[in-house]
This record gives C-alpha cells, sequence and structure tokens, in this order.
C-alpha cells in the first residue's frame, strides 16, 4: 500500500486517544490491582512506574518508529525495513499473539457482560444472602453464556475496526476513555470516603521496600510490558497511521503517564474499598469477579457501583481489544489487499475459533489440559510469558543493533525538524538495558530462573 492513501489518525488528539485506548484496557483494571495485592502494593506501584519510565517508553518508541517508518502493518513493517531478511518473522509472531490475546480478553470481558447484568438486576432486586465464589464458579463454568457474551463483544470490537482508523478506533477511544477516567475517579472518591480506607491507601502509597525481591522486580516489569501492549505490534499497527509531524517522543511518554495514571486511579477505587470491608488484598484474578461484588453488596448503593465498575471494565477491554484485532485485520487488508470488512471478518473468525476453546475451557473442556493447564491458562501463559517478551525482545534488538540508526534518529527527530537531546540515552537503553530486562522476564516466566 501507498504511504500516501494510507489510513490515518485524524491529529494529536486523536492519536493520543487511541494509543492510550491501546495501552488502557484489563492490564491496568484486572491485572495491575491483583499483582499489586500479591507483591506487596506500594512498593511494586514505585518499581512498576520506573519500569515503563526506562524500559516501557523506549520500547514503545521502537515500535512507533518501526510502525510509522515501515508504513504497514507489523509483517509488512518488517518486510519494507529488512528486504531480504527474515525479520518479518518478528512481525508474524506479534499476529499471532495479537490473535491469541483477543481470544482471551474476550472471555474475560465476556464476563464482565454478565456482571453488568447481575448488577442490572440487584438494583431493582436486591440479593439475598450471596456466595460471590460459587455465583462466579457457576457461571464461568458454563457453555451457552459466557459463549453469548464472548460473541457479543467480538462482535462490538469488530463493528469498531470495520468503521475504520478514524471513525472507528480513533472516534470509539475519543468517548469511551474519558467516560472511563471519569466513572474512574468517581470510584476513588467513593472508596477513600469509606471507613477504614485508609489502610488501603497506605498500602498503596506507602512502599516497604523489604517486600522487594527478584520475583516483585519481574512481576513489575512484566506488567510495565503488558499494559503498554508492547511485543504485539500494536504499536507498530498504530504507528503507521501516525502523522509525520507527530512528536514520538511526547507520544509516548504522555501515553504512558496517562496509562499509569489510570492503574492508580484503579488501585485507589479497589484497596480502599478492600481494607475498609476488612478483606485481604491478596486475592490473584479472583479480586475483580468475586471480591469486589461482595463489597459492592456491603456498599449504600453498591449495585450501582457495581453496574458502573463492570461497564468501565468492559470500555477498558474493548479500547485494548480493537488494537489486538486491528493487529490482524491490517494484516490481512495490506498483504493480500482485502477490503477492511473482509479482512476485519476474516481475524474475527480466527480469533472466535480460539476464544470458543478459551471461554469454554472453565466448563465443558476443564478437561482438555496442556502442561496441566486448562486451554485458557495456556493461552494466556503462551501470549503474556512467551510471545510478548520475545517480540519486544527482537523489536529492541532489530532496531538498537540492526536497522540503521541514521534512520531511527531521523524518524524520531521528524527529519530534524524537533530535538532528541537523549537520543544516546534511548540507543544505549535498546541495546543493552531493555533487551537484558526483557530478557530476564522470559526466562523467569518459563522458569529458567
Amino acid at each position: 500500500m501507498n504511504q500516501n492513501n494510507r489510513d490515518s489518525f485524524s491529529g494529536k488528539l486523536g492519536v493520543f486517544m487511541a494509543l492510550v485506548g491501546s495501552a488502557v484496557g484489563l492490564g491496568n483494571i484486572w491485572r495491575f490491582p491483583y499483582l499489586a495485592g500479591e507483591n506487596g502494593g506500594g512498593a511494586f506501584l514505585i518499581v512498576y512506574f520506573i519500569f515503563v519510565l526506562i524500559i516501557g517508553i523506549p520500547a514503545m518508541l521502537s515500535e512507533f518508529v518501526i510502525g510509522r517508518r515501515g508504513q504497514s502493518n507489523s509483517f509488512g513493517s518488517f518486510k519494507r525495513l529488512a528486504p531480504k531478511t527474515r525479520w518479518y518473522f518478528v512481525g508474524l509472531m506479534g499476529i499471532f499473539a495479537a490473535i491469541v490475546v483477543f481470544a482471551f480478553y474476550s472471555t474475560i470481558a465476556g464476563w464482565a457482560f454478565e456482571y453488568v447484568v447481575i448488577s442490572a438486576k440487584n438494583i431493582f432486586v436486591p440479593p439475598g444472602d450471596v456466595d460471590h465464589a460459587q455465583l462466579f464458579e457457576d457461571f464461568h463454568t458454563k457453555a451457552l453464556m459466557p459463549l453469548v457474551w464472548m460473541a457479543v463483544f467480538m462482535l462490538i470490537t469488530a463493528f469498531v475496526v470495520l468503521s475504520g482508523v478514524q471513525k472507528g478506533i480513533e472516534k470509539t477511544s475519543t468517548i469511551l476513555m474519558p467516560l472511563l477516567f471519569m466513572f474512574l475517579i468517581i470510584f476513588a472518591v467513593k472508596a477513600i470516603s469509606l471507613p477504614g480506607s485508609a489502610e488501603g491507601l497506605k498500602f498503596l502509597f506507602y512502599p516497604d521496600f523489604s517486600k522487594i525481591n527478584a520475583d516483585v522486580l519481574l512481576n513489575a516489569l512484566g506488567q510495565a510490558a503488558f499494559s503498554l501492549s508492547v511485543g504485539l505490534g500494536a504499536l507498530i499497527t498504530y504507528g503507521s497511521y501516525v502523522q509525520k509531524d507527530n512528536n514520538l517522543l511526547k507520544t509516548a511518554f504522555s501515553v504512558s503517564v496517562t496509562n499509569m495514571f489510570v492503574a492508580i486511579l484503579a488501585g485507589m477505587a479497589i484497596f480502599p474499598a478492600v481494607f475498609a470491608f476488612g478483606m485481604a488484598p491478596e486475592q490473584g484474578p479472583g479480586l475483580v469477579y468475586v471480591v469486589l461484588p461482595a463489597i459492592f453488596e456491603q456498599m449504600a448503593g453498591g449495585a450501582y457501583y457495581a453496574f458502573g465498575f463492570f461497564i468501565v471494565l468492559i470500555f477498558a477491554a474493548l479500547t485494548s481489544a480493537v488494537s489486538l484485532l486491528e493487529v490482524v485485520a491490517a494484516y490481512f487488508k495490506d498483504e493480500f489487499r482485502m477490503k477492511r470488512s473482509t479482512a476485519t471478518f476474516a481475524a474475527t473468525g480466527i480469533s472466535a475459533i480460539l476464544a470458543i476453546f478459551t471461554t469454554l475451557s472453565f466448563g465443558p473442556l476443564k478437561n482438555v489440559n496442556l502442561f496441566d493447564h486448562n486451554l485458557f491458562d495456556c493461552s494466556d501463559f503462551l501470549a503474556s510469558n512467551i510471545l510478548l517478551p520475545l517480540g519486544a525482545f527482537f523489536i529492541v534488538i532489530f532496531l538498537g543493533w540492526f536497522y540503521d540508526t541514521k534512520q531511527t534518529k531521523d524518524e524520531l527527530t521528524n527529519q530534524g525538524t524537533i530535538a532528541f537531546k537523549l537520543f544516546p540515552v534511548f540507543l544505549f537503553i535498546i541495546r543493552f538495558v531493555a533487551p537484558l530486562a526483557i530478557l530476564a522476564i522470559f526466562l523467569k516466566e518459563i522458569r529458567i530462573i
């Protein structure tokens, strides 16, 4: 596809909203709170912030450079920047990772739809004595409704991608992101106002550095990469839609800071309430679907807050899922000259096949295991622990060691029209610091270290 007729975001605000939408997702509202709860709260938060700034932003910039320079999907950009080589396999790895993540994302987001319905019912008919762990177990181990809600989420995502870069991806993020911020602020204010909430704020913001160990460091580094969508090819694909006058450094910094801010808001909305009602923060992935509903039930007007919270969870999942589906759709559109509609439905169909297996892996397919894990956990492990770190590793290696340094600097300085005084620092990080840090995550996750 010619650079001159490639879709693009409309302007700086559109770029910012779309990229924030890609970064802000389940990683902030579902994954960050339970990881912070398991890894010491404030100490984890500080380490996570440091890694976002010194590893996450350079890795994000690397993907932006590849995408905007290559003016194509993650596969096509590598082909253009490194012709007659096999670097395009990194792009293919990202496309495969996007399919896998979109599949289990749709499973989790489908659960949120069910909880929106449950919360809406509770507004009109207050629930009796509810065992929330059993309620979640009874729902997500069934076949029909988890599949229905997964399909609903996938179809909504496909509709956004089908609508195009500006009218679909950009417009949706521009509408949903402010709503997400507003709701999270309301939830945080409510949680902080609860009696006993101060302990939750202390847990989140007061660092106990004695809690920091190798696992905390590696978990924080992994969360930094996961929450910024690094290694998936999404930032390469979105980077190809960024206009040439956009300052990539400012964009990466503002998106990363906003992403961290959302994680803080999510923590402020959750941990004060957890402590106010005498619950433990180390609840793992069940924090959102088991612990929080139990807390909402005990709050005045809790059904309304529960309804709003799960709507927010869907918003966050949707904007990230859109970027995942766009990675695959852009590949089909660019490389096979498909219409956007055909490419979108092809990408959705392939992802849906895998999503059926991940969704049913808690119920009818619960006995289908690989390496002693169900299909959902295997998909999560494959994407989050193998494909993402490997993708991020090869991306920074490519830009740091194999791609022409002058071309990289030209892209980051908009052909010398803006200053980038920290370019030597950036180059040092993507050549030495980021590869070693990402490699450490990978080795730890595959249980070599």
